[in-house]
């Protein structure tokens, strides 16, 4: 499949979403703009860097299971349409929502080699969705009144 010109360098540069791709280990090889808007770090600071840059310490462990099992088998049902959303970090120590998918990355001998994932803040979207339950559960609780 050929990409249009410029396609490529478009997607790679864009500053919405964050693209993020690794080795095979989970070293940072690629941090576009939008990585950067979204998490507050350089390229030059991240490359180079584990991913554990931006993963919450609460949740490394899960993390790395699932990115072990998906360099292992070549498979992420995340790689498949479906989103994942998780808690990450920023530089600053904010804890954000982040909404993602991944490809894996394969070598000549199709091997897996790493995997470049596409993320996008969803904090707002996740903290609106919150409230909206919180509301909704206290409404629940409340006794309706007559003729209501």
């Amino acid at each position: 499949m050929n990409a249009p010109d410029g396609l490529v360098d478009a997607l790679l540069t864009m500053g919405s979403d964050a693209i993020i791709g690794t080795n095979h280990v989970g070293i940072v090889n690629f941090w576009n703009l939008g990585a950067t808007r979204i998490f507050g770090f350089s390229a030059d600071e991240a490359i180079g860097q584990s991913l554990e840059l931006i993963i919450p310490p609460n949740l490394r462990e899960r993390h790395w299971e699932g990115f072990h099992r998906a360099m292992a088998t070549g498979d992420s049902h995340y790689g498949h349409g479906d989103l994942l959303w998780v808690p990450a970090h920023t530089k600053s120590g904010q804890r954000i929502s982040v909404e993602f998918t991944i490809a894996i990355v394969k070598d000549q001998a199709q091997r897996p080699a790493g995997v470049v994932a596409i993320l996008r803040d969803v904090t707002k979207r996740f903290e609106e969705v919150r409230t909206l339950k919180r509301q909704l559960a206290d409404m629940m609780r409340k006794p309706q009144e007559p003729g209501r």
